[in-house]
This record gives C-alpha cells, structure tokens and sequence, in this order.
C-alpha cells in the first residue's frame, strides 16, 4: 500500500526529489505557514439538510472533470482529470458509490507525468479512463497527455489500484484524445477514442470514434482504427466534439456511449448500439439520454448545466449508476469550481441505457441505494455538502488533496511542524513549477485562511495566498516588503495585466499574520490579522476572471499556498 499523502520526505527521495527533513530547521527567507483552513459556506446544503435517507451529489465538488469509473467485485475505482497539476489523476475508492476515500494519484512519479516548463494549465492530462480487466486481473488507466513533450496516447496498469502503477506505455498507432479500454467475455481487447473523421472535417467540431484492437499479453494495439461513430447521431445535423467514448456489453450486445456537443453548455451524453465491438453502431433513438441544455437558464433555484462526458457501472446487484461532469454556475454560465463530479443511477431495462432524471433539472440530494448509511466526512471518506477542512501541516505528508502546478524538479517544501515553503525565482506568473501546493475551491460561498510566519530577504520576496485560475487570472494575497517595511499586498492579474489592488503596513512585524479570502459568487474580500484584529484589504473584489468563461480553459480555481524571490510588481505604502 502506497503512502496516502502527497510527497512525504520518503516519496521524494523515490522520485529523486530532495527533501527538509520534519526535524530541519527552517531556513532564512523560508515561508512558515502553520495551519490553513477551508469552509463551505453554499445556503442551497444550509436549505436542504440530509435526512439519513439521502445523499449531495455532486459527489465530487470542484476541480473533479470527466469521470470514469471501474468495479472488481464490491470495490469501485473513478478517477478525474488533473490536466497540467501534479499528482496526476486522482484515484477514488468506494463500497456503496456514495462514501469514497482518495487512495492516491495513479500518476505520482515524474517517469509517469512529467509536466514540463511552458505546458498550459488547460494541457496535460486529459478524460482518464480505468478499467479492470478480470482475464489478466489487472487495473487499466489510458489518457491522453495533451501538448506535453513525448506526449499523446498511453496506459499504465496495476494489479492493486492503492500500489504503485506501471510507468507508461505508449500507443503511438492511437491518435487523438479520450481512449478508453474494454474487455471483451472472451479476453480480447479493445481501445476506442475521438479522432479526426477521415478525409477533411466538415465542419467546425466534426469529429470521429474510432476502435482499435488491444492484446493484453503483448501490451500493444494489433489491428482496427475503422471510424465506427462519424460525426455523432445525426452528422446532417452538424453534430460537434463527439468525445469520451466508452464501450459496454450488455445481454450479448455491445453498446457505445459518449459525450457530444461540447463541454459547456450543450453538453450531452448519447449512445449507440451494435452486434460487434468494431461496429457499424446504430445511435438508439431516445438520444441524448443526458442533458441539461433544453432547460431555460436561471429558472431553477439550484442551477446545474453543462452535464455530460460520463461513464456508467454496474452494481454487484444488477443495478446501474453512471458517473458525469457538470457544473454549478453562480450567474449565468460563469462558475469558479470548475467542472465536477456527480452521480444519477441508470435505468437499463431497456434496450439502452437511460439516466434516470437526466433530462430533468439535476437536484441536489439522491436516495440512498438500500442497505447503505450515509458516512461521507467520517472514517476516511471525503466530506460532502458544507464542510471545513483543516490542515496543521503536523504529520510527514499533506493530505491528498493538495496539489502543484506542473511536475516538480527540485524539493520546495517540508512538513512536520508546519508546511515549510522554500521561496524560489519563479512566480505565480509563469508558465513553471513554482513554491506553490494548491486545495481546489469545492463551494461558491467559502472562506479560506491560513496562518503565515514570514521574514522576506528582499523586496523580490513575497509569500502568501493565491486564487489560481492560470497564469493570466489570479489573486495574489500576500507577505512581503515594500520600502523597506513589512507589509499585506494584494494584487490581481487578468488577461497577463497585473495591478495591485491594495497595500497595507504591518504594525508587528515579527508576530504571525493570518491571512483570509471570502467568497461568494463572484465577490471575494481579501484581508488580514495580526492578533485577532482583522483588517480587510478588498471587500467584494469582481472576481469572475476565475470563472472558465472568462479566463478559458478546462480547470478550477486552486487556492495555493505560495512564496516567490521573483515578485514582479512595484509596491508603494499606502
């Protein structure tokens, strides 16, 4: 069994990374933050409490994009996407498809994800899939590592999901995005992805399915590549991004399901239905048989759009759950917490598949399956609804849920007695691997804070708090000196502009600082305290450049925990 943190001193050494040592004393110009917490503060889980006979979906809140979703007898396996963070794809566990743990990242070494200087946040890791294959009982994990060197379309396997992975394989026959695998009664394997169409698109967002024969005992591709899906259901209709397909069999039938229409607001889940695994697949006729892009915006009290790229499962009883992003916008189509995961059971007593309540507006709460109590926030499980996660920094590894923009190079942080971030020339501002450890924002309504001992070196120093969209869109709530004094400074970058917003003295310069982000929607108040006296910087700040309409991309907002020697800005005392 794997560690369950992310980069204990003992992972690092394995990667080659070095390490502080819990005991080490702290060096000069290191940033000291002792505690952060974050709570969610959403009225809709305030409005609606569980009953003992429910559960919240999303399950998954925040930065959780393209689920997929595996089961070996009583234990189901999902993963996300994690595009250009480190660790890569975390990997979930769970009984009852109602309480996960997080067992680990399936790519946590730099020989699997190396994400380099100069990848987008929005590259990287794309739509992972897992399957378990009981022929070779083995453990699948296929992606796609988009704009990254040496990137494209590769596996890695396990027979224990919470071990070590394999380093990569490689498909270099499979192009495209979105593989997933499927494995056949009789053993035989198969790769389905999106692709070009042949010949030239017709048309902006024309794509293809393709299928490809997998040989598990020689690790490699042996035949196919055939489009089977050309365009979508209807290609007379201009379908767009048919994506993320996954295959299934079902009563000696073979069933295609993928997303269509784009990830944002016409998104769509369809499927279609053959005799072969390499098709020709005839679309069902009752497609799509999940969206939400039919119901009038802002005419429902708990807004959800967007749904689709999901994966379904079966149950140890018959039944079936499938798993899918959607989002939860604050104000028209703008949402800071990214893309999600939530989950509707599946009514297959038909010929094909249907989400139950899928074409209906999503709720916030689904019934318990029978026999199964409600344990999310205890023993392990991930918490759900409105919840405080508080992090001391006191044990040899952070919690899994942290995690760093791009894959790490050198050592920068420690923990033990408090995360020790070692300020580094990179900032915030670059396309690099910055002193950063990151914690996805899971509410609209949230406060996060954390307490900060800081001593810059110079005035290039800066340590703090950061709401990190990308490089181009994020706050910088921070520690640093300005003419010579210790101060509190905020600043905001938009578009690549960077300007401060405020600045403010410190009155004891050698005490802690204890610094806090509020936000609601779109506003978000930044401020401070020095013994219990807090100052606010910036009340409701527009900060709708998180939110993926206006910055672009694929993630969510990561409130960081941040130190630089490359503050890039001029501050003056005000």
């Amino acid at each position: 069994m794997k560690t369950t943190g992310l980069l204990s001193a003992c992972t690092c050494l394995a990667l080659g990374i070095a390490s502080l040592s819990c005991g080490e004393k702290t060096e000069e110009g290191t940033a000291l933050f002792t505690s952060f917490t974050y709570q969610g503060r959403d009225a809709v889980y305030d409005e609606n409490p569980l009953d003992g006979t429910d559960f919240y979906t999303p399950i998954l809140q925040g930065f959780y994009p393209d689920p997929a979703i595996t089961r070996k007898g009583e234990d189901y396996y999902m993963v996300t996407s994690t595009f250009s963070y480190f660790p890569g794809v975390p990997l979930f566990h769970s009984r009852d498809l109602v309480n996960w743990r997080q067992i680990g990242h399936v790519l946590d070494r730099p020989s699997q994800l190396d994400i380099t200087d100069g990848v987008a946040m929005s590259s990287g890791i794309f739509a992972p899939a897992i399957t378990y294959n009981p022929h070779d009982d083995t453990f699948y994990m296929i992606t796609t590592a988009v704009n990254v060197p040496g990137g494209g379309n590769f596996y890695v396997t396990a027979r224990d999901p919470a071990g070590d992975w394999s380093d990569p394989v490689r498909l270099p026959e499979v192009g495209g995005i979105d593989p997933s695998f499927f494995f056949d009664d009789d053993g035989r394997g198969y790769i389905v992805h999106n692709a070009d169409p042949d010949g030239d698109p017709l048309y902006e967002g024309h794509r293809a399915v393709r299928v490809w024969e997998f040989d598990s005992a020689s690790g490699k591709v042996t035949g196919g590549g055939h489009v089977i899906v050309n365009g979508g259901v209807n290609l007379a209709e201009k379908p767009i991004w048919i994506e993320a397909p996954h295959l299934y069999k079902r009563h000696g039938r073979y069933y295609l399901m993928c997303a269509e229409g784009g990830t944002s607001t016409w998104h769509s889940e369809v499927i279609f239905g053959s005799d072969s695994p390499l098709g020709p697949f005839t679309p069902a006729p009752n497609n799509p048989i999940l969206t939400q892009r039919h119901l009038a915006p802002g005419t429902r009290g708990y807004e959800v759009t967007s749904a689709g790229h999901a994966d379904i499962v079966s149950t140890p009883g018959g039944g079936h759950y499938g798993v899918f992003l959607a989002v939860r916008p604050y104000e028209g189509t703008k949402y800071n917490t990214g893309r999600e995961t939530f989950i509707l059971p599946v009514d297959w007593s038909g010929e094909f598949p249907v989400f139950q309540g899928g074409q209906e507006p999503l709720g916030l709460k689904l019934p318990l399956p029978d026999g199964v109590e409600n344990l999310t926030g205890r023993d392990g499980y991930l918490p759900n609804g409105n919840f405080t996660f508080t992090e001391k920094f006191d044990t040899p590894e952070l919690d899994q849920r942290w995690i760093m923009i791009r894959t790490p190079k050198e050592e920068f942080f420690s923990t033990g007695r408090g995360l020790a971030l070692r300020p580094r020339p990179v900032s915030i501002k670059e396309r690099r691997n910055p002193s950063f450890v990151g914690y996805r924002q899971q509410h609209m309504a949230f406060t996060a804070e954390t307490t900060l001992r800081y001593s810059p070196a110079g005035e290039d120093d800066l340590a703090g708090i950061v709401c990190f969209q990308n490089e181009n869109f994020n706050f910088v709530l921070g520690v640093t000196l300005v003419d010579g004094r210790k101060c509190v400074v905020l600043e905001k970058t938009e578009h690549g502009e960077s300007q401060i917003l405020a600045t403010t003295a410190i009155s004891s310069p050698g005490a802690p600082v204890t610094l806090r982000i509020e936000g609601d929607g779109r506003d978000y108040s930044f401020g401070f305290s020095e013994g219990g006296n807090h100052i606010w910087l910036a009340r409701d700040v527009d900060a709708s450049i998180l939110s993926t309409q206006v910055a672009g991309g694929f993630v969510g907002n990561v409130i960081g925990l941040y130190a630089t020697t490359a503050k890039d800005l001029k501050y003056e005392q005000q």
